[in-house]
């Protein structure tokens, strides 16, 4: 898929209508894994709703990238881990959209300038708690990035056409009190890119490329 056809469907399929189950702990979009719905089922009942918005950043380069974090090693949740630049939703922030673009700004300097926001996926729940939204977005290539070493420790970017490749989608499984639940996994060289951020892509990759 070229990369205007690419956008072309994305501006069709997407908006910026905020789902109600960002924030309603009664909602839950099943997904389709047993393990997995049984599991945020108990998590939305134990634990409060934790909103958050990530920035899904499309690098319109000749062959467009993903622009991908790695979270810093000292950090208490998910340190190390492959990531979206973004983080909770903030009281003051207006919106989600504005809760990723300031994030991605603050974690790894990507100004609201070179960004241009397509809408809003469906929302991913966590095993923390979080419910996130990630916004997708094409980037104009020629920024510079500054890093904040408090959150982040490396930015590197991904091929698009490797993570929308269902061949590169592996499934990985985990228990969680004696379910099996699986979860996928998209290893591209060294990095090993899993858990909610390989989700995210993958409903990225069903919303635009399958009919």
């Amino acid at each position: 898929m070229s990369s205007d056809e690419f956008f072309r469907r994305a501006r069709e399929r997407l908006s910026f209508d905020v789902p109600a189950g960002l924030t309603d702990a009664s909602i839950l979009a099943p997904t389709g894994d047993f393990g997995t719905d049984a599991m945020l089922q108990i998590i939305a009942k134990e634990r409060p709703v934790r909103p958050a918005a990530v920035l899904v950043p499309i690098v319109e380069r000749e062959l467009p990238t993903v622009l991908l974090t790695k979270r810093a090693e000292h950090l208490n949740e998910h340190a190390g881990q492959i990531s979206f630049p973004g983080g909770k939703i903030d009281a003051t922030d207006a919106s989600p959209l504005n809760a990723a673009l300031r994030e991605a700004d603050e974690e790894i300097g990507l100004k609201p300038s070179f960004i241009d926001p397509v809408g809003y996926l469906d929302v991913y729940a966590t095993s923390f708690g979080f419910r996130i939204l990630p916004t997708l977005a094409r980037v104009r290539p020629g920024f510079e990035l500054t890093i904040s070493r408090d959150e982040v420790d490396d930015v590197f970017e991904v091929p698009l056409a490797f993570l929308m490749d269902p061949g590169n989608h592996k499934l990985g499984h985990k228990e969680f009190r004696g379910m099996q639940r699986s979860f996928y996994e998209m290893p591209f060289e060294e990095r090993y890119i899993w858990g909610a951020t390989a989700g995210m892509l993958r409903a990225l990759y069903e919303r635009i490329y399958l009919a």
